[in-house]
């Protein structure tokens, strides 16, 4: 259930971007007669009076379509509703609504956790340590036995009581022992299971199993006691995440050679969120926030066939006082499409891969 509730949430954030850049047109009087949630074959679709809607085969994201250059269209090329015949303004409030639609949505989703939840204020422990993933089919905890949801409920015939210093306890273990075996009781759906694990040694000589840990428990929530103040600690939230996504981007562009494999295409992002739904189903808001911020920050890169790379053809248009010619555009837009979606096939392939187990 949890995975149909991060699709569905992934669906929703893109159909408010391209609701927003629609929206932005309609109001404007600019005509847009396709609105696609998705890309590639035709899955369903409604011949509205003016636009059809559609959804498409590939998951990768949406569109809204104008009939500028469509060679059926019969609205005259010189009409002033064409968004190409708009001036430079019009357009880029067009392009830039889609990243304002999912800024606004992030704030709004940061404001409804706080009026339906509350804060996050404090952690209930529970006895023991889970062990939320194993880094790869080659750790030593894989090959010891080890598997994602255990929860590790003693080390070496210690009990990992319930409190903040289960997870130092067990960690410190593992650090302290490289090359040595430890014992491992673990409850497996309800089953006890003992595993000996050898932690192998890092370049720092510390003991590494290859897994993460996370305290076993659930947070508490409160809401606050003053409606008026959950949308001033709504835009505070909302301000330190947009900061840390911004700050995580220019690592990434800094340090690509390092980071690029922790890029997360559709299906990590969906397995990711189900297991954050399966801990605890409240922080979705909070994960619903932080993807659709993602997704306006990726957006107004200036990147081709991104919307940033739509709004540098228009900066450019501004400053020269006319347009790059449509050919240069087009053949732009067109090769960053395709190396988008090609990135996009990559990234699920690879993420899919890694989620079969070996």
């Amino acid at each position: 259930m949890s995975v149909l509730a991060v699709v569905a949430l992934l669906a929703v954030l893109i159909f408010v971007h391209e609701l927003g850049h629609f929206l932005a047109a309609r109001l404007q009087g600019i005509y847009a007669n396709r609105f696609s949630i998705g890309f590639g074959p035709i899955l369903w679709k409604y011949q509205g009076s003016q636009t059809e809607y559609a959804l498409r085969a590939l998951p990768l994201g949406g569109f809204v379509g104008f009939p500028d250059d469509d060679p059926d269209s019969k609205i005259p090329p010189n009409d002033p509703n064409l968004l190409r015949n708009r001036p430079v303004l019009d357009r880029a409030i067009v392009i830039s609504a889609g990243v304002i639609a999912n800024l606004l949505f992030a704030y709004f989703v940061l404001v409804s956790q706080l009026a339906i939840v509350g804060l996050p204020t404090s952690f209930s422990y529970q006895s023991g340590v889970i062990v939320p993933q194993v880094i790869s089919k080659d750790a030593v905890a894989a090959q010891a036995g080890v598997k994602e949801g255990d929860l590790i409920v003693a080390v070496n015939g210690q009990t990992l009581e319930a409190s903040a210093k289960a997870t130092d306890s067990l960690r410190q273990a593992i650090e302290t022992n490289p090359g040595k075996p430890i014992q491992l009781q673990i409850q497996r759906k309800g089953e006890p299971v003992s595993l000996t694990v050898v932690p192998k040694a890092d370049d720092q000589g510390r003991g590494r199993i290859g897994v993460q840990l996370r305290p076993n428990g659930s947070t508490v929530y409160q809401r606050p006691s003053n409606l008026f103040s959950i949308f001033g600690i709504a835009a505070e939230e909302f301000q330190r995440i947009v900061v840390l996504t911004v700050q995580g981007f220019g690592q990434l562009i800094s340090n690509f050679s390092k980071t690029a494999e922790q890029v997360a295409g559709p299906v990590a992002i969906v397995a990711t969120g189900a297991k954050i739904a399966q801990a605890d189903s409240a922080s979705l808001f909070n994960f619903a926030a932080l993807i659709s911020i993602n997704l306006a920050v990726i957006n107004i890169l200036p990147l081709p066939a991104l919307d940033g790379g739509q709004l540098a053809f228009l900066l450019i248009e501004g400053l020269r006082g006319k347009p790059l010619p449509m050919r240069f555009q087009d053949g732009v837009m067109q090769t960053g499409l395709v190396l988008l979606l090609g990135l996009g096939v990559f990234l699920i392939i690879r993420d899919t891969v890694n989620l079969i187990p070996q």
